[in-house]
């Protein structure tokens, strides 16, 4: 069963995307960027959904960052979901390595669908 990692501060969304899920995947949650990148070096999950706006010394950005210069995590898949929605703020989370970018509100079901084409599910 595939590892996925929600990181986002908004306790609704990461509810959201896990009840979209459904029990194909099993679901790591974490609520800042910190936690998450702990989480994602810890638990070496297959794909992480990231949100880029959040608290503490970790954004999305940096998090997505470290993941892809760490030698242990750098093929980790990465998505980001984030409210930042201006074609530059696009161009610069593809350009450092994500997957691919949904701009909240997004369709959980066509994450779910990005989830696993990403995975080649």
């Amino acid at each position: 069963m595939n590892k996925i990692l929600l990181v986002d501060d908004h306790s609704d969304i990461r509810r959201l995307i896990r009840i979209t899920l459904g029990k194909d995947f099993e679901v790591l949650e974490a609520e800042d960027g910190k936690t998450g990148l702990e989480i994602a070096r810890r638990q070496k999950p297959d794909l992480v959904v990231l949100d880029i706006m959040m608290p503490g010394e970790l954004d999305g950005l940096k998090v997505l960052d470290a993941i892809k210069s760490d030698p242990e995590l750098m093929n980790m898949r990465v998505i980001m979901v984030t409210a930042r929605g201006q074609a530059r703020d696009y161009e610069d989370g593809m350009q450092r390595g994500a997957d691919a970018y949904f701009i909240k509100p997004f369709s959980p079901l066509q994450l779910v669908t990005a989830i696993r084409q990403t995975l080649t599910i």
